[in-house]
């Protein structure tokens, strides 16, 4: 079964003097029921996050403040997405290897999921992760 494939999804913006605001509804831009929301955030320079797959979570990576890349691999080809716009963010399907990386200063990465964190849902080791996408 061929997976689906990480997308851009643009979030509302309402420009205002006072200050912009930008939303999330899991009905209008989101594929899945949000579940979980968690950050990222005082990540030190030269480390990363992500190093690994979801078998069933699905996830809406968003850079709230400050920039980074998100560095996907569906098993055959690799995508990067550097964000740094609060009213954006990469859809990334369940079954999709990620890396986030360059983070800078101050940076804080929104993470909204599909699932309750369930440790068993985590592909960690890249081999196994290539394996299974083979085998499907």
């Amino acid at each position: 079964m061929k997976q689906s494939s990480p997308t851009i999804v643009n979030l509302p913006r309402f420009l205002d003097l006072r200050g912009n605001l930008s939303f999330i509804e899991e009905d209008s831009h989101l594929p899945f029921k949000i579940r979980r929301v968690y950050w990222i955030y005082d990540v030190p320079g030269g480390e990363h996050r992500g190093g690994h797959a979801f078998r069933e979570t699905e996830e809406l990576i968003v850079a709230l403040s400050g920039s980074f890349d998100v560095v996907l691999n569906d098993g055959e080809k690799e995508m990067r997405y550097s964000l740094n716009r609060s009213y954006y963010g990469v859809l990334v399907p369940k079954m999709i290897w990620r890396i986030i990386e360059n983070f800078s200063t101050n940076s804080l990465a929104l993470i909204v999921a599909s699932t309750d964190y369930y440790e068993a849902d985590y592909i960690r080791d890249f081999v196994e992760f290539k394996t299974l996408i083979t085998n499907e």
